[in-house]
């Protein structure tokens, strides 16, 4: 592929976009029914803290299956055709909200019975990502690289925006609905990702053991600061300042604004974050790019202690919408450095262990926010963790002199 047209001029990466697209509504509803089954069932035999942990326990078990198969994940996806093990995923991620759909509509679910559907769905996204990101730079040119990695950011916030929503309301008419939502969206994704022509990627032929190979991934990123502070900076921001896992309590116990009003709460920082990733997609950042994923994990900090303290819903989603615009900046610098500066053969090894890392600050984070609200309080919670990145924020930028350093993504090669 020569040339530097707009990432949608080529077919496969709109086939790409499009089935990224259905994925994440899929995924984002079946957040917000897992959470609202979750809480709900808790609820009816104990506190708000008490419940509180049983919600913060979704996001440990779904962090232990893609740390326990992180390593394999990112082998997979340098060994074998990246498209069909992103097919191969689909599948499975699949079967999860469809046997939830089937329970709801029949006998009903219990607490253990959702925490295994979220650690199958999670077993299975665990060999969806690191493929699927590493797709992009196979699709287009490397000159679009960064407009590609935006707008396929604006496919992840579609989703985010309207998965919740959608989910919400098919929850306030049933469950079952919302399961079978969430099926139905992934099997028009897997249909769509079946368009996708076979791509010219790089494999390894050098016979050594897979342990090997695995390991090499993580030594590539500990070796280079610049990975490893940017990836280490998202990971931890999120982890500190994340917000979603106490959603439902905000929802039901705070604003009292129910099932539906949640699905807006987990559409508002999608908002935020569609709204700059389509900005970047057209004017991507080209100067002091380090030094902007900083200011932006400060920003993303201030968003969620305003969170914490509002009472207003309005002011609860501008702020939920600041901290996605905020977090926005972060993932498109991070994501760019990351495809920039790691060889093709490496993408599904280091994609595999900045997924860890994503993973580690989104599911370990609702477990950390679960646990400290149930001794702080969730407003207590959110404005400790909020005040946490901003910390994180002036730390790194001592810490990783490199990712202040950086100055344009066209000056970033591959070790």
């Amino acid at each position: 592929m020569t040339g530097s047209r707009h990432p949608l001029a080529y077919r496969d990466f709109r086939y790409f976009w499009a089935a990224r697209i259905c994925a994440m509504l899929a995924h984002s509803g079946l957040v917000v029914a897992l959470g609202w089954a979750v809480y709900d069932a808790a609820r009816l035999s104990m506190g708000i803290r008490a419940a509180a942990l049983r919600l913060g326990l979704i996001g440990l078990i779904q962090f232990l299956p893609i740390l326990l198969l992180s390593p394999i994940t990112g082998l997979a996806a340098d060994r074998f055709d990246r498209r069909q093990v992103v097919r191969l995923s689909m599948l499975g991620q699949l079967a999860c909200p469809a046997m939830l759909a089937l329970l709801a509509f029949g006998p009903g679910q219990e607490l253990a019975t959702l925490y295994l559907a979220a650690a199958l769905f999670a077993a299975a996204r665990a060999f969806y990502m690191p493929a699927m990101n590493a797709l992009p730079p196979a699709l287009v040119p490397r000159p679009a690289l960064p407009q590609a990695i935006a707008i396929s950011a604006i496919a992840g916030r579609i989703g985010g925006i309207l998965g919740p929503v959608m989910g919400g309301f098919a929850y306030a008419l049933g469950a079952g609905w919302a399961f079978a939502g969430s099926a139905i969206l992934l099997g028009i994704a897997l249909l769509l990702h079946l368009q996708i022509r076979p791509i010219v990627q790089s494999f390894h032929q050098d016979g050594r053991r897979a342990w090997h190979l695995m390991l090499e991934g993580l030594h590539y990123v500990l070796h280079n600061r610049l990975l490893l502070g940017a990836i280490s900076l998202d990971m931890f921001a999120v982890l500190l300042g994340g917000v979603t896992a106490l959603l439902p309590i905000f929802a039901r116990d705070i604003l009292h604004i129910g099932p539906a009003g949640l699905g807006l709460l987990r559409g508002a920082s999608s908002v935020g974050a569609l709204a700059t990733a389509t900005w970047l997609s057209w004017r991507p950042v080209r100067e002091n790019v380090g030094s902007k994923m900083l200011i932006a994990v400060a920003l993303f900090g201030l968003a969620t202690i305003g969170f914490g303290l509002s009472r207003s819903v309005s002011l609860s989603m501008f702020c939920l919408a600041l901290l996605g615009a905020a977090d926005m900046v972060s993932v498109y610098i991070r994501q760019s450095l990351v495809q920039i500066a790691t060889p093709d053969d490496k993408r599904g090894r280091v994609g595999a262990i900045s997924g860890l890392f994503i993973a580690g600050s989104n599911e370990l984070g609702e477990m950390e926010t679960g646990v400290a609200a149930a001794f702080l309080g969730p407003v207590g919670a959110v404005i400790m963790g909020g005040a946490g990145a901003i910390g994180l924020a002036l730390m790194w930028h001592r810490l990783f002199p490199e990712l202040a350093a950086a100055r344009r993504f066209d000056q970033v090669e591959s070790a």
